[in-house]
Parts: C-alpha cells; structure tokens; sequence
C-alpha cells in the first residue's frame, strides 16, 4: 500500500520535511541556550546585587581582567574626579527614552584610574546630539560606591569630539592620554559627599527570563508537526490509491494453499466463448431452403 513513499517523489518530500524540522530544531536549541545565558546573568544579579560594598583592593583584578561572576559586585573607591576627561556616551535608552551616559575617570591615591558611569541623561533641546546639561561632578575626594560591569566592544561607528559611540575603554584611555583601567567599569551607585544634582542612577536589572522557554517548545512542535503532515498526506495518498484501483493487496485470508500451489480465492473472471465467424451457405443449401419454404 505505502510502496509508493520509495519514489522520487516522496523521497524529496521526506528529504525537505527533515530539513525543515532540523532547522526548528536548531532554533529551538538557540532559544535554550538564550535562555541558559539569561538564567545565568540573573544568578549574578540576585547574588551581588545587593551584596555589601567590597574595597576597591578586593576588586582590583576585575577591572584588569573581568570575570562575569562579578558583574554587578558593589565596589568602594576613593579618589578625585578627572572632569576635564568627562565623556558622554551616545545613544543610551533608558525605558524607551533617548538619551546618554556620563563617564569620568576617578584618581585613586596609587595612581590608578578607574572609569565611573555616573548614570543617565535625556536628549536635549537646544542643540541636536548634546543633552541640555551634564550635571558636574563632585569636586576634591569623593567616596564612590558603584558596580562592576564588563567594558564594552568597539562599534564601527564614529562619535564626535567629547563623545564615545559605547563604553569602549580602550578607546576611552586613548583620549584620555593616561592609563586606565580597561575591563571593567563602575557603575555608580552613591557619592559621598553627595552632589545636589546628578545624572539619573540606572534602574535594577531585570531578573525576568523571557519567553525563551516557550519559543523553544514552540519550535520543537513545529518540527514535529512536519512529520505529522507528511504522514496524513501519505495516508491520504494510499486511500486514494485503493478508492481508484492503482494500489489493491489482499489480505491472507483472501488467499489459500492447494498442493504447493497458491490460488486466489477471489472469483476467476468469467470466460466468454469465442464467436465463430458464419460462413456462406452452399447452392444446395439455398434450394433446400427454399423446397421448405413452398411446403414440398
């Protein structure tokens, strides 16, 4: 009934369906591995978020090689602002809102440097790519409490002078013109003293995994309703096959064993007898004929 599926056909169409279903396969295993990469950051943030200020002397390898089981870890340093190395970082939304970031280099005693983000600012009005004002930093020495976080990658495009296009350090400390602390930034938290106005403090990170798990599944059933498909189609195929005669089997049943030989137990086909083709009739037959016909 299914010999059929060995054709080229239904070959190709096997051949697709499992290309198909590899593909919602691979997709769904991408969304898992999203959503492992989310449930990780998420341990980071319910682990140091909130955890206690740790000195800056703890921390210190951080900010030269970071490792990502310290992101968020609250850092306490000490030190001067370097205002007139300030820089604003463009294109930084915050809840839907254009905006920038604020960076400054903060001195520490020993002569490191270390890159604090002082939070966020809107777009201004009076003129385009600047916001209005950039509250100023607190002058003298300044107790900074902010967290870590991993310096950002080099983006292609290009910012104008005063401005870096991400938290690029490296690009940061080629400005700046003295070395700087390369992994990792702070991500301010408080000031002491504290300034009567300053950037807007970034908000807690989520700790919501998002719809990954769902989407996963998602493409996991759709690569199985391939399959199914395919199958109904088949099945399809062989009832129509049978309905139109092109594909009939018995069962065993229908068949019986006779002295070695195998004969269908299904009525044989009747026979008809060939019909013979009349021939001519003879003089005689003719006069006889017409003897009978008179009566004599």
């Amino acid at each position: 009934m299914y010999k059929f599926l060995l054709s080229s056909r239904w070959l190709g169409w096997l051949a697709l369906v499992c290309a198909l279903a590899a593909v919602c396969a691979y997709l769904g295993t991408w969304q898992l591995e999203r959503r492992d990469a989310i449930r990780e950051d998420i341990g980071w943030v319910e682990t140091n978020y909130s955890a206690d200020p740790v000195p800056f002397e703890e921390a210190a390898g951080y900010f030269q090689e970071f490792d990502p089981s310290a992101e968020w870890l609250p850092v306490e340093l000490t030190g001067t602002y370097d205002t007139a190395n300030q820089r604003i970082v463009r294109n930084r939304p915050l809840n839907g809102r254009p905006g920038y970031e604020v960076l400054v280099p903060l001195k520490l005693a020993d002569g490191t440097a270390v890159v604090i983000n002082r939070g966020w600012l809107p777009i201004g009005d009076n003129e385009a790519g600047w916001p209005d004002e950039i509250p100023g930093a607190p002058a003298g020495e300044v107790t900074v409490t902010a967290r870590l976080k991993p310096a950002e990658p080099t983006l292609l495009r290009g910012a104008p002078a005063g401005q870096l296009a991400s938290i690029d350090l490296t690009e940061y400390e080629r400005q700046a013109g003295y070395p700087l602390q390369t992994a990792a930034y702070g991500l301010m938290d408080t000031e002491d003293p504290a300034p009567e106005t300053r950037p807007e403090a970034a908000p807690k990170p989520s700790v919501d995994e998002g719809p990954h798990l769902s989407y996963a599944l998602q493409w996991y059933a759709f690569g199985l309703l391939f399959f199914v498909g395919l199958g109904y189609a088949a099945r399809q195929e062989a009832w129509n096959r049978i309905e139109s005669g092109e594909d009939e089997e018995w069962d065993e049943e229908d068949w019986e064993d006779d002295g070695g030989v195998t004969h269908s137990a299904a009525p044989a086909p009747r026979r008809t007898r060939p019909v013979r083709k009349r021939r001519n009739p003879t003089g005689e037959e003719e006069e006889d004929a017409i003897l009978d016909a008179q009566g004599m």
